[in-house]
């Protein structure tokens, strides 16, 4: 008789160890002032970067396609769901990070455990980064491939991994761009140059980069590496605020993808609309290059006062901006007090991050104001800790 399912207890145990998440249900536009719960607060917590989820010009681009097209897409791209808006996206895209083409999948968890499937198995070596997302190391768990994890940006250890891979195997270097959790920048050149010189290939998850550096180009854009990318893969609901992924690279790397990659081919095709939305996105990024730059400002305001403050957030230069806690419980108490304060900030706890390493993941949206930013600053200086005190990322 097989063993019975025990939910309860293992629900139990999470609320008893501060790692139970509950959702808070917004009833208003995506924007750093919102409705949330109920209740109006200013939000330094979403990944809308630019402040494009909302923004007339995106919106009226969905509207205006949605009227003429739908609002759904029908079937797979290989299907009938493959429509002209996607195409002009794809190539936009490409065009944006000059590539030679791209390829829309409707997310980036998707997009990920998609490719590496599709390009490494069970004779072949994969190797990433310890810190990197979930979708990229769950794809590295289901992939088959000789999955090996070196430690956060530790590229001694990648050098060792890659000299011991036998020259019969194919080898996948992946690593995020940008940390999700500590918004530190992976050393792209230097891991490119480390891949080529082994016959390598590298693929770069560059979530939250794409939009923001690089002048809206990309992470690998800003560092000069664009070229020792082979697989590009970046999402459209972050900095681009609107929903899906894409990835790029030659013609025949996409074509592969296009015939090997199981969550492109399996998968449903996102509504066209969306695809226009992001158009109207891509070309905001240039219309309204002001709106990097002063996310910039915020940052380097924010770094400021929280060093003035003596706040342990780190070095992140990027819109990431975590307040090192350590105690799970210690997180979610600040978290919930900047909550009745008005600030909505979420707490981030293992498995999410590493045991120990709790914090409040505090992001900065080019939407917000200075006085947003000094705002959560003098809040921060008022929180009380009273299961633990912050302390910093060593």
């Amino acid at each position: 008789m097989a063993k019975p399912f025990d939910f309860r207890s293992e629900l139990d145990a999470l609320l008893q160890r501060q790692r139970y998440r509950r959702r808070r249900i917004l009833s208003s536009a995506q924007g750093v002032n919102a409705l949330v719960g109920g209740k109006s607060v200013r939000v330094f917590c979403s990944n809308d970067y630019l402040g494009l989820a909302s923004h007339p010009k995106v919106t009226k681009a969905f509207q205006d396609a949605a009227g003429r097209f739908g609002v759904g897409s029908g079937a797979s791209h290989l299907v009938v769901g493959h429509h002209a808006l996607h195409h002009e996206l794809e190539e936009a895209l490409a065009a944006r990070v000059g590539a030679p083409r791209a390829l829309l999948f409707s997310s980036g968890y998707a997009a990920n455990l998609g490719v590496i499937a599709a390009l490494v198995g069970r004779r072949d070596v994969l190797l990433q980064d310890k810190w990197n997302h979930a979708s990229l190391l769950d794809g590295g768990q289901l992939c088959g491939a000789k999955f090996h994890r070196y430690g956060h940006l530790d590229l001694d250890g990648l050098q060792r991994r890659l000299d011991a891979v036998d020259e019969q195997q194919h080898c996948l270097v992946a690593t995020d761009s940008v940390f999700s959790m500590d918004g530190d920048i992976a050393p792209l050149p230097r891991i490119s140059a480390l891949c080529a010189s082994r016959n390598a290939w590298l693929m770069v998850d560059d979530a939250h980069g794409f939009g923001v550096l690089g002048e809206g180009r990309g992470t690998p854009q800003a560092l000069g590496c664009a070229e020792g990318v082979p697989v590009y893969m970046a999402t459209l609901g972050k900095a681009i605020g609107v929903g899906g992924a894409f990835v790029a690279g030659n013609d025949s790397l996409i074509e592969y993808l296009i015939q090997r990659a199981r969550t492109y081919i399996y998968t449903t095709a996102l509504p066209p609309a969306m695809a226009a939305a992001c158009l109207a996105s891509l070309r905001l990024l240039d219309e309204e290059a002001w709106r990097r730059d002063h996310l910039r400002m915020l940052i380097e305001r924010f770094q400021r006062g929280a060093q003035h403050l003596g706040l342990r957030v780190g070095a992140s230069q990027t819109a990431i901006q975590p307040l090192m806690l350590g105690a799970d419980a210690a997180a979610v108490e600040a978290s919930e007090w900047l909550w009745e304060e008005g600030f909505f900030v979420s707490a981030i706890r293992p498995p999410t991050v590493p045991e120990g390493s709790a914090r409040l993941r505090i992001t900065l949206s080019a939407d917000h104001s200075e006085q947003d930013v000094d705002d959560l600053l003098c809040a921060l200086a008022a929180l009380p800790l009273e299961s633990g005190e912050p302390h910093g990322n060593e």
